[in-house]
């Protein structure tokens, strides 16, 4: 019935919206398909519904309803009736797939198949000036709470420019080519979050979990990384995890590799994993390692990852925490010794750095790591910076060598920033907060800001 009062509504008004603003195709429409058809090629051929005369000279069998019935309540039905014709024969092939192989593969099964139905309404939306009372709210919140509204991401110039990461809305993409360095800046940036007193997730394809530790002892404690990995005599270790398990057990950051989700990465599993861990930000070592639950025959990579990284996207406005990702940079970022790679240099897709809210680029020169920040969706783009590296003592020592005279930053004339740069690199254990940010005035200058 409610096929009929629909379609009944679309010529009666002559308006075809409630079907093209809902997403309705001729699959709703069961047992209905040709009056549908009709209707909706007259529209898409001549610009306007045809009149109930038009349509009564093919379909003579049609009665046209009188309805009463709000747009909502209708889409909703026909979107029930939709379901329900679709859902019982996947449950159907779920049931056999659980009798023949395991409750993983079926529920994988369902979770491919659910993803793929586009039920929703379209969105009334949010007015900027009749919503600006809650959005006064957020800021005060923000402004006057002694929590942290925004992380520091362990590189404290950086800081400066991109204000750290928020809590939510916030997809971080950190872009280079191979063996430059991703996954350690990557692995300095949740130990730093974890001294922050937060629970991280570390998703790592290629290392083991006691590989990732070893780094994070360096970073943390500035051991030797190879001294560690090689089993060479260090005075002080077996205090220092001692400390550890004595001092940091109510937060921690949890290493997990492609075996613990059954070699295949979703967004639903993610989103589990953080919920589970009670995550405060979540840091993925290699996003061409997960899979496209939104995968649909036909689709290439780069659709796939586009797919992905709005998940990603998604989830992180969802659970209200940072995510943070490694991007392969492809051949074409080779270049001058000192460039970083752009974003266009982006491996397989361009949909990872339109979903991004900040690309920071990075390449090794030498003893240094040169970083770039190519998007910054609140901020000035295009700023360097440079650090002295030690790798194997994971030490970053601050250095103006990459900068330009225009992007040095003015010690003697801004105290506050170079108290909080010591020579020696320390971890900050202090939060960023609301009115906190200042510094790198030229850098902001320069970019118009």
């Amino acid at each position: 019935m409610v096929c009929l009062q629909i379609l009944s509504k679309v010529l009666k008004a002559k308006d075809p919206t409630i079907i093209i603003n809902n997403d309705l195709t001729e699959n709703h429409f069961i047992g209905y398909e040709a009056y549908y058809n009709f209707i909706m090629d007259h529209y898409r051929k001549y610009g306007n519904v045809p009149d109930i005369a038009t349509f009564l000279e093919t379909f003579d069998d049609f009665e046209v309803l009188d309805v009463y019935e709000s747009d909502d309540y209708l889409v909703n039905k026909v979107n029930e009736e939709y379901l329900y014709s679709q859902v019982v024969p996947m449950l159907q092939q779920a049931a056999d797939i659980l009798t023949n192989k395991t409750s993983f593969d079926a529920v994988d099964f369902l979770r491919e198949r659910l993803n793929g139905f586009n039920i929703g309404n379209v969105g009334n939306g949010v007015g900027v000036i009749k919503n600006i009372e809650d959005r006064y709210e957020e800021y005060q919140k923000k402004k006057d709470s002694e929590e942290p509204w925004m992380l520091s991401s362990g590189f404290p110039e950086l800081d400066d420019v991109i204000g750290g990461f928020a809590l939510g809305e916030e997809f971080v993409v950190i872009v280079a080519r191979t063996n430059q360095g991703k996954s350690w800046i990557l692995t300095k940036i949740a130990t730093h979050v974890w001294g922050l007193g937060k629970n991280v997730g570390y998703i790592s394809p290629e290392m083991s979990c006691n590989a990732i530790g070893y780094r994070f002892d360096t970073l943390n404690e500035h051991f030797s990384n190879s001294a560690l990995t090689r089993g060479n005599d260090i005075p002080d270790y077996e205090d220092y995890v001692n400390k550890i398990k004595q001092d940091h057990i109510d937060y921690d950051i949890y290493v997990s590799t492609p075996a613990e989700f059954n070699k295949r990465i979703t967004i639903s599993k993610l989103r589990n994993y953080c919920l589970q861990h009670r995550l405060d930000m979540l840091c993925i070592d290699g996003i061409t390692y997960l899979t496209d639950e939104r995968y649909k025959h036909g689709d290439n990579k780069t659709t796939s990852l586009t797919n992905i990284s709005e998940d990603l996207m998604e989830l992180s406005l969802e659970l209200g925490i940072p995510i943070v990702t490694v991007v392969q940079a492809n051949r074409g970022a080779t270049g001058v010794e000192v460039d970083v790679p752009e974003l266009e240099n982006i491996r397989d897709s361009d949909g990872i750095a339109q979903n991004a809210t900040k690309v920071l680029s990075i390449r090794q020169n030498g003893e240094y790591l040169n970083m770039v920040v190519k998007k910054n969706r609140n901020g000035p783009v295009n700023v360097k910076l440079s650090y002295k590296w030690d790798i194997d003592h994971g030490t970053f020592e601050y250095s103006e060598k990459y900068m330009d005279a225009s992007q040095a930053v003015e010690r003697n004339t801004n105290s506050s920033y170079s108290e909080r740069r010591p020579a020696e690199p320390v971890v900050n254990k202090q939060p960023i907060r609301a009115g906190e940010r200042k510094g790198l005035n030229d850098m902001f200058a320069e970019a118009g800001i």
